[in-house]
């Protein structure tokens, strides 16, 4: 009678093979509720919209099929680059001045000479807290010019002050709400990584016998360049984005707010006015692709700075 032999180990695999498989089944685990809503809210919706795009609703037969006849009519489509112009243009004024003024600001409280610093902290945030519509409507009629500030000031001095909600003015009009709402927001940002620098690095600079300027030049501003990446990347993002103020301020400025104000307006005017889903999807896959490029060419300048 011969002894069993036991199984042989090359047939089972390592315990250590085991374990890897095991914590790896658990990472997907973990991160499986997040891809599932990510895929439900973020990638559902862009898939649809690329999908609406390359169809036509025609009056004869219906919804066809078109490819990227859609794409071809949104590059020529004038509308489109009038409104596209305009948010670049805001862009290019309302967010260097916008990030202008908060870093500025961030500078002054972190200096630690203002008194009061956590008041004005506070105080200069506090507007980022006022939902967007809420503060359209405040700025709407504060522009008034026969039922808001503009017009009482006009009634009590005996002057015309121009009207900022003209054709001419409305853009900028619209920046210095962007800029009221937003401003806390970025200087939070740059405060924050303020407060990180290390005192050691201050207390060498004086020794050096820096002041307060080449304190600022040589060691504040470099080490907020991410931070200033980071502010630029929301900015330019929520400037493509430009939508709550003008589709608020249009019933008070029919004739300078068009349907085709700005790119967001002129998709939502074409879907829920106009009944034009499949061209609005494709107005917003192209905007969301030229958000996307120019995204990322912010992020490549900003970390190309940091090396």
């Amino acid at each position: 009678m011969t002894a069993l032999s036991p199984p042989s180990a090359a047939g089972r695999p390592a315990p250590r093979q085991g374990l890897q498989r095991r914590r790896a089944w658990a990472g997907w685990g973990f991160i499986g509720p997040f891809m599932a809503v990510f895929a439900l809210v973020f990638l559902a919706p862009i898939g649809y919209s690329f999908y609406l795009s390359l169809f036509r609703d025609q009056l004869v037969g219906g919804t066809s099929f078109v490819g990227l006849d859609n794409y071809q009519r949104a590059l020529e489509d004038p509308r489109f680059w009038s409104a596209l112009g305009r948010v670049s243009l805001f862009l290019a004024v309302q967010v260097p001045v916008m990030l202008g003024i908060a870093l500025l600001v961030a500078l002054a409280i972190d200096s630690g000479r203002l008194h009061g610093r956590n008041f004005f902290r506070i105080a200069i945030f506090l507007p980022y807290a006022v939902p967007a519509v809420v503060a359209a409507l405040m700025w709407g009629f504060l522009y008034g010019t026969r039922f808001g500030l503009i017009g009482n000031a006009n009634d009590a001095l005996g002057v015309s002050l121009p009207n900022p909600l003209s054709p001419g003015l409305v853009l900028a009009s619209i920046g210095n709400i962007v800029t009221w709402e937003f401003m806390g927001y970025n200087m939070l940002i740059f405060y924050s990584a303020l407060r990180v620098i290390p005192h050691a690095l201050y207390e060498a600079a004086e020794i050096d016998g820096a002041g307060q300027w080449r304190i600022i030049r040589a060691i504040k501003l470099p080490a907020l360049r991410g931070a200033l990446a980071i502010a630029t990347i929301f900015s330019v993002i929520g400037s493509f984005q430009l939508f709550n103020e003008p589709s608020i301020l249009q019933s008070l400025a029919p004739n300078a707010i068009t349907t085709y104000f700005t790119p967001n307006l002129y998709t939502y005017s074409l879907a829920f006015s106009g009944q034009q889903h499949n061209y609005a999807a494709t107005v917003a896959i192209v905007m969301g692709v030229l958000t996307m490029i120019i995204a990322y060419a912010v992020q490549l300048r900003g970390m190309r700075k940091e090396a």
